[in-house]
């Protein structure tokens, strides 16, 4: 008798405290209200920002382009002259059929439409679509309308192609 009433002690304990737990389980769930005064509200997802413009226009840099790059900062202004003097094969960025560009991404020999991207701090980008600074994009380093110097975001990408820089062809006559 003394045993049986020891298991119903321990089992009424037991039952009583599953049904604190699934009680205050209960009261971390918010339900819907019933009332009609407020619209429900989407969260934004976390983590995901929205796309930001660029403060360059694509169509900015749609044209023929003289190519040519360089590692050391010190060789800028010799290779914007070698890159003017590859204008008689030019380098075309294309205009994409959905806002963005025709360019080239790093080892890939088809081109594809690219996307000008800005970010918070103020840099801006060419890129696959993706958040700005993606492992595919390359940032623009500086672009006053006639000439615009790039850098891929990738290490390995950077180093193999360096800064690359595109001088604007004169148009054909």
């Amino acid at each position: 008798m003394v045993r049986s009433l020891s298991v119903r002690t321990v089992a009424s304990l037991g039952i009583a405290s599953a049904l604190t737990l699934l009680l205050g389980a209960c009261s971390s769930f918010s339900l819907p209200s019933l009332s009609s005064s407020s619209a429900p509200t989407a969260a934004p997802e976390p983590g995901v920002a929205p796309e930001m413009p660029a403060t360059i226009r694509p169509d900015e840099i749609v044209g023929r382009w003289g190519l040519a790059s360089y590692q050391n900062p010190a060789d800028r202004a010799r290779t914007e002259a070698a890159a003017k003097g590859q204008c008689k094969q030019p380098y075309v960025i294309g205009a994409g059929s959905s806002g963005g560009v025709i360019m080239h991404l790093a080892d890939q020999a088809t081109p594809q439409e690219l996307r000008l991207k800005g970010s918070p701090s103020g840099k801006n980008y060419i890129g696959p679509p993706g958040p700005a600074g993606g492992e595919q994009d390359r940032e623009i380093v500086s672009f006053d309308g006639r000439v615009l110097i790039t850098r891929f975001t990738d290490k390995d990408a950077a180093t193999r192609y360096g800064n690359m820089v595109y001088v604007r062809c004169a148009p054909r006559a």
